[in-house]
């Protein structure tokens, strides 16, 4: 009886280290507060993501990605890349440029009215420009009070939607 009950605390005492490992090292948690990223992601949605995924490389762009806001690390955020390190982003009559280039984006929600631009923002070596999908409702790289993400605030790439259990889904990233 006493080594049976021993085998249960040893395999819940297990069970508990092995999910504390996975939450503190591997997976990360989200919950989306706002519409910022709607309709990829919408308000409430609670997302999984990966930390190693930008073990060995740097977040892409069109990567969705989960970091610590700026002004309060205790919060993460949720946006979208839309300029790597070196990039020149210009955002004007509500297109996005990067190195000149037009970015074709299927995802955005709306057509935006909200902060269209002109605008042209070099990104730093080591930091990223991220934008929501619903531009209209987003606060990200385009204000001062989020401003370009540090490689070392971000946490991880979003991996797959748990919750409405009905919409589990894995995050498409462009």
């Amino acid at each position: 009886m006493a080594g049976e009950f021993l085998s249960w605390v040893i395999t819940i005492v297990a069970a508990v280290l092995i999910a504390m490992f996975l939450n503190r090292f591997v997976l990360i948690n989200a919950e989306i507060p706002s519409g910022s990223m709607e309709n990829t992601i919408m308000t409430g949605d609670k997302l999984i993501g990966f930390r190693w995924s930008y073990l060995f490389s740097g977040p892409e762009r069109g990567d969705i990605i989960i970091f610590k806001f700026p002004d309060d690390e205790s919060q993460n955020y949720v946006k979208r890349v839309i300029g790597c390190p070196g990039d020149t982003v210009k955002i004007e009559d509500g297109k996005v440029y990067v190195n000149g280039e037009l970015l074709e984006e299927n995802y955005l929600k709306e057509t935006w009215t909200v902060a269209t631009g002109p605008y042209t923002f070099e990104v730093p070596e080591d930091s990223y420009f991220v934008m929501g999908d619903n531009r209209n409702n987003s606060t990200d790289s385009r204000f001062a009070s989020v401003g370009e993400i540090k490689r070392q605030n971000i946490i991880g790439k979003a991996w797959v939607r748990i919750y409405p259990f009905n919409k589990i889904t894995v995050i498409k990233h462009q």
